[in-house]
């Protein structure tokens, strides 16, 4: 895709005409994420084998994808409890997920609130909050089917983004839509494929990365004509709140009840995560491909630069 440099776009009008010429057409996008849509969605209810027993000797999530992978803590652990702390892990990360398709579902309602009902960007705004509904059933499902504890981010982080459902700027919203869906999306492409994981997480990592790529796509380019169109005070805003939720979602990324409840030190776990080579390629590799575009189209600058690399997102 052709790329469209935002920084002057609001002083400039004939310039801002130019950019504008370069971005594809908003209902053409729709159609096309409407038509793969049609053809390629599924019912989590039907399309998966609840009722199959658990696999004895098989992991939750990849053991490099495991929050304490290759620490001192990690080399002590023995197998069967890296498995549990995989389990519980899943469990701590799809329930990270409901509580992110739950906003995201509200920003996309306030997004089209007061455009035109029959467009098709409003008909796929509506149907990609029915995919967020059913990703929200089968993530609770999954954690019901592991057997482990349903893991809500911290008071602090619910209200803080109660705040944001109420306050948030359309090029924030999408911003923070890409934020909770890219790096879980990285993930997620690598646990399907696993035959060491679960049959049961294959299947509903499977479906959410077939349904997302489309969610990603109409994010990316809904973003990317926001940055080129809204005032200047709007895309400051969006880079500075872009670069706090960066903040924010890492911190609450994996819940730390999680170490509790395997029998593992909470602080020196937390500790050692942090100072974990390892952990922070893998977070960074996951948000390799978002940071690529944010930059590209201007959101990663200034304080909310600082705010991605505090984050430990960007390198």
């Amino acid at each position: 895709m052709t790329t469209v440099t935002p920084a002057t776009t609001v002083t400039e009008p004939g310039v801002l005409r130019d950019a504008l010429g370069l971005l594809k057409d908003r209902e053409q996008v729709a159609e096309r994420l409407l038509d793969s849509s049609a053809k390629h969605s599924f019912d989590p209810d039907t399309e998966l084998d609840w009722d199959a027993p658990l696999e004895e000797g098989k992991w939750f999530w990849p053991p490099e994808l495991v929050s304490l992978y290759d620490t001192p803590m990690w080399k002590k652990m023995s197998e069967e409890q890296r498995m549990e702390l995989s389990r519980h892990e899943a469990a701590s990360l799809a329930s990270l997920g409901i509580w992110f398709e739950i906003i995201l579902m509200q920003l996309l309602v306030r997004h089209v609130y007061d455009k035109s009902v029959t467009s098709a960007h409003v008909r796929y705004a509506l149907t990609e909050i029915a995919d967020e509904c059913r990703h929200s059933k089968m993530f609770a499902r999954m954690i019901q089917k592991g057997e482990a504890p349903a893991y809500p981010v911290s008071r602090l982080n619910h209200n803080l983004a109660r705040i944001l459902k109420t306050v948030s700027t359309t090029p924030g919203s999408f911003a923070c839509t890409l934020l909770g869906e890219e790096i879980l999306d990285w993930m997620q492409r690598l646990t399907f494929p696993d035959e060491r994981v679960q049959t049961i997480v294959r299947g509903v990592t499977r479906i959410h990365v077939v349904e997302e790529a489309r969610h990603v796509r109409y994010a990316r380019e809904e973003l990317r004509r926001q940055m080129v169109t809204a005032p200047r005070w709007e895309q400051e805003l969006t880079r500075v709140s872009c670069g706090e939720a960066a903040r924010v979602f890492s911190i609450a990324f994996v819940n730390p009840q999680v170490y509790t409840n395997v029998g593992l030190d909470r602080r020196e776990a937390v500790a050692q995560v942090k100072a974990s080579g390892h952990r922070r390629e893998v977070m960074q590799s996951g948000a390799g491909r978002l940071t690529e575009f944010l930059d590209d189209i201007g959101v990663l600058r200034g304080v909310g630069r600082k705010l991605w690399k505090s984050s430990g997102l960007l390198a």
